[in-house]
């Protein structure tokens, strides 16, 4: 069959008053200019109540909700939080209760602990890598390998025994190190290591069986966080692959237990939403039985905003 030009017939075309239909976008959600006078908690209330900022609000409310209920609130994050100086954003909200634990890969630790002994870190890895020099600092690779060992070695797991190493060193930068404050407030601190990706493996002082051991013991300890977060948040902050691998073992373990986990809110910080963090973090751990979010945008600006938002 060949069709023909013929105009479609707009004669009895039914239309209804605007009035008349459902909308989601409505004036009372809009946004409002900021008055300064209004602080912060006018800030947080003069964004649209829509989308992100809805999201936002929800993810407050939840971390308040959980603090207050003396529900736990677990941060897994990767390395990159560390290096754009976030950590004492991090340190003030573990100071204020809005942390029960804290989980984090390996480079996480190297980067703390270079800030806390030098006040710096991140490497040029174009400058050094063709030197051969990429890695190489002595006093990291030393000191965290060594520590690792120590602490493994009396039954620690790594975090824990990387953590009571820093706060005996009292470094120079222990103000602005999170595992320096870790080790004053007693937050445990887990790290889960895949062997060969970081600058430590490198060092001769790197003991596979210390750090296979540590990691896997600090992965028991971590699902022992879990599993008391009914009712609480885990936050997955700028990891896209490992620590989402890490949290979705530890909720199957926690369920094959028969411990509920009813009422867990969990909410994904990143740049970008990436497969592993939207699946095994905002949706398959809370389904039917919590609630997930994605809040997407720049970590040095995304968490400031969250522990304003928080201590106001």
């Amino acid at each position: 069959m060949i069709f023909s030009y013929d105009e479609f017939d707009l004669s009895d075309v039914k239309t209804y008053p605007l009035a008349s239909r459902p909308s989601k976008a409505k004036r009372g959600d809009f946004a409002r200019p900021w008055d300064p006078a209004t602080g912060m908690p006018g800030f947080i209330d003069s964004l649209p109540k829509m989308l992100a900022s809805a999201d936002f609000r929800a993810v407050v409310a939840a971390m308040r909700g959980a603090r207050a209920a003396d529900r736990g609130i677990v941060w897994g994050f990767g390395a990159h939080v560390l290096k754009v100086g976030l950590g004492p954003i991090l340190i003030d909200l573990m100071e204020r209760g809005f942390v029960s634990a804290l989980a984090m890969n390996g480079a996480g630790i190297i980067h703390d602990v270079e800030i806390a002994l030098a006040g710096q870190t991140s490497e040029d890895v174009d400058a050094a890598l063709g030197k051969g020099q990429f890695g190489m600092s002595e006093e990291t690779g030393r000191g965290v390998n060594d520590a690792i060992a120590a602490g493994v070695g009396r039954g620690l797991g790594l975090g824990q025994s990387v953590v009571e190493w820093v706060g005996a060193l009292t470094p120079a930068h222990a103000d602005v190190s999170v595992l320096a404050a870790a080790a004053r407030l007693k937050v445990p601190v887990t790290v889960h290591v895949a062997i060969g990706t970081d600058i430590i493996h490198m060092h001769p002082a790197a003991s596979g069986e210390a750090i296979g051991a540590g990691s896997l013991r600090d992965f028991r300890y971590f699902t022992s966080h879990v599993a008391r977060l009914a009712g609480g948040v885990y936050l997955n902050v700028g990891s896209a692959v490992l620590m989402p691998e890490v949290f979705l073992k530890a909720v199957s373990l926690v369920r094959n237990r028969g411990i509920a986990l009813d009422g867990l809110t969990t909410v994904n910080f990143d740049f970008l939403k990436m497969y592993r963090a939207e699946t095994n973090v905002v949706r398959r751990p809370v389904k039917g039985i919590g609630q997930g979010y994605s809040l997407t945008g720049h970590h040095e600006l995304m968490l400031p905003l969250l522990a304003a938002a928080l201590i106001e």
